[in-house]
């Protein structure tokens, strides 16, 4: 038996924007990250960065709410098989958590290099 639908455009963007919106009413980390994500990319646009400095560290941004979504997807499946506590389920959970702490360190590590090169020099 195969319940995976037709392949249809329309409905797989139908289906991540159903996801996105769920995640803004649902998950309260990616919530705060797109209430700060505006300020950074104010930030961003009037830093004294090269076009593709700020083009890296946009990116980084976006792969910090790339890997909150994944995380968030974990943490959903990890809940639908089990309530109870099992150590891969934490694996799991901790895991995801890690993968978002890892963007978030790599974002604040380029401004970091980028502010200290350009007042360094």
């Amino acid at each position: 038996m195969n319940n995976k639908p037709r392949y249809s455009l329309i409905k797989n963007a139908k289906y991540a924007i159903d996801g996105l919106f769920y995640a803004i009413k649902n998950e309260t980390s990616f919530k705060i990250e797109l209430f700060i994500t505006p300020f950074i990319v104010g930030a961003i646009y009037v830093s004294p960065f090269t076009l593709e400095q700020k083009l890296i560290l946009f990116v980084t941004l976006i792969l910090i709410m790339i890997a909150e979504l994944l995380n968030a997807g974990i943490e959903n499946v990890v809940d639908l098989v089990t309530r109870e506590f099992h150590p891969l389920a934490k694996s799991a959970k901790d895991i995801g958590a890690t993968a978002v702490l890892f963007s978030v360190l790599l974002h604040l590590s380029i401004w970091g290099v980028l502010i200290f090169n350009r007042f360094a020099s």
